[in-house]
């Protein structure tokens, strides 16, 4: 086979935008052109497996023979002014300066079922598509534009805490927030209020991630927001989520009762959807008929009948609950109980044969039957129908690869929370370290929670109008662990580390 020279291409080699720089340093591979569905691909070796660079470009790769010295100071010098570009842009952040994410050419643009991530291949499109594909590939949840007076920042929400990751010139901010509300069909010439909106971008054609846009107007110009929509959140299973083995049963004997109400109660951002998906993705089957409320519709559950509210044309949760009682119901989700009325309507569907999930905003979850007393449901109402309450909070897991042991002193550990049983019986705490594996120290994160069932004691003190401290106490005394027992629970098992669950269950 003849090697081919690359220079006649005189650097002008529009297909390196293609192919991840990831998968250019691990194949050696020097992408050339396109034509049509065809990637033709520079390998100094034509044995070399191009599957990977087929399966993330959806293109027929087809390899061709370039001496290996030239394919090395080829990507070399691409690199050099992919770093130029990236300096231009104001992008200090590594990798940012690797724009062309994708290409667009006649195949490329938009399809009926949402954005191509090829697009078009303006640098303000490459730019926001780079940050779209570097969000998903770092697990990140959110990502923020953000406009001020003499900054422009972008930055992600990953395992909890936001972190800058891009800059850009100030006066691009108009042009990138009208680039993001283009992808979201919202409409660019309003400027002046928010506006609520979707993108569904494209990876491949077996590969799609939502995510659901929200541009608020500022000072210095709209700040826009996404929010990454990962349906494979709702398919890790139970087991991934954190529960101790009694936490667990609790949870699934809950879920499989034929009646009752099952709520979760949290903070924005502790992993409630997760959990109340997870509970809908056991239950589905052909046999069950199960309506959700939500707001929004975050995940396409098939088989489920998803209700999305829209309170300007009447759509609410109490109006969407109403509706499913006469649909023949088996288990229904609310995404969120909120007022009186949306309480009395999923308290009567729970006495009535069904089975509810929802979620409310407390700290924990004696609390959460505090606040449905604050609402005005009748005592006898809660302990009829609420079975089982769930808090929780997600805590940042120490990476594997790079934890290291830290020893404190007991009386420092006793202060923590630690019993002295605990320290009888050896603890090992770690703490992060930071690796090229992970991010500062970790990697992902799990559940704390505190799985409180409607025992005869709670119920007791319930209906003689007790208060959360009382239902505090009762659980304590059932066996029933804290948030912050539990969270003590995963740093003794090296799950997480001390300073971090400090951080989410620490008032």
């Amino acid at each position: 086979m003849p090697l081919l020279d690359v220079s006649v291409f005189d650097n002008n080699l529009n297909a390196m935008g293609l192919v991840s720089e990831e998968l250019l340093r691990k194949h050696h591979v020097l992408p050339l052109f396109k034509r049509g569905g065809r990637l033709f691909v520079g390998t100094s070796d034509p044995t070399h497996s191009l599957d990977e660079i087929k399966f993330h470009t959806n293109l027929v790769v087809e390899p061709i023979l370039v001496d290996e010295d030239q394919i090395r100071r080829t990507l070399e010098q691409w690199q050099s002014k992919q770093d130029t570009l990236g300096s231009a842009l104001g992008g200090d952040d590594e990798g940012m300066g690797e724009l062309d994410v994708a290409m667009g050419d006649e195949e490329g643009g938009t399809s009926d079922s949402g954005v191509d991530a090829k697009g078009d291949d303006t640098p303000v499109v490459k730019f926001v598509n780079k940050v779209l594909v570097d969000a998903i590939r770092k697990g990140a949840s959110d990502i923020h534009f953000e406009p001020y007076e003499d900054d422009y920042r972008v930055r992600l929400r990953i395992d909890g805490l936001l972190k800058n990751v891009a800059k850009a010139p100030v006066k691009l901010n108009q042009r990138i927030a009208a680039r993001l509300k283009v992808m979201a069909q919202l409409d660019i010439a309003e400027k002046r209020v928010p506006q609520d909106g979707r993108i569904k971008l494209n990876l491949s054609k077996t590969k799609q991630i939502d995510f659901r846009v929200s541009t608020l107007p500022t000072l210095f110009g709209e700040k826009v927001v996404l929010r990454i929509l990962d349906g494979s959140a709702a398919k890790l299973g139970i087991d991934k989520l954190g529960y101790e083995p009694a936490q667990q049963k609790l949870f699934l004997d809950a879920i499989h009762k034929p009646y009752g109400m099952v709520l979760v109660t949290g903070p924005t951002g502790s992993g409630k959807t997760v959990s109340l998906y997870t509970a809908l993705g056991i239950l589905n089957d052909e046999t069950r008929n199960i309506s959700t409320a939500e707001d929004p519709v975050e995940i396409r559950l098939p088989g489920v009948n998803q209700v999305q509210q829209n309170v300007k044309r009447g759509m609410t949760f109490a109006a969407a609950l109403r509706s499913f009682l006469r649909q023949d119901p088996d288990i229904i989700m609310v995404g969120e109980i909120r007022d009186l009325e949306t309480a009395e309507i999923a308290i009567k569907a729970a006495q009535t044969g069904h089975m509810v999930l929802s979620t409310l905003h407390t700290n924990d979850a004696p609390q959460t039957i505090a606040r449905l007393m604050n609402m005005g449901i009748a005592p006898y109402n809660i302990t009829s129908s609420v079975t089982l309450v769930i808090a929780q909070r997600l805590a940042r897991r120490l990476c594997n690869n790079c934890k290291r042991p830290v020893e404190l002193p007991a009386n420092a550990l006793l202060a923590e929370g630690f019993t002295q049983a605990q320290l009888d019986a050896g603890i090992k705490l770690f703490e992060p370290v930071g690796c090229d594996e992970c991010t500062e120290g970790y990697k992902g994160r799990t559940g704390l929670y505190q799985v409180m069932p409607m025992t005869d004691e709670i119920s007791t003190i319930v209906l003689a109008g007790g208060n959360a401290l009382q239902i505090a106490e009762a659980a304590q005394l059932a066996g029933v662990n804290d948030l912050r027992q539990s969270a003590l629970i995963k740093a003794a098992a090296g799950v997480t580390g001390l300073a971090e669950i400090n951080r989410v269950t620490k008032d």
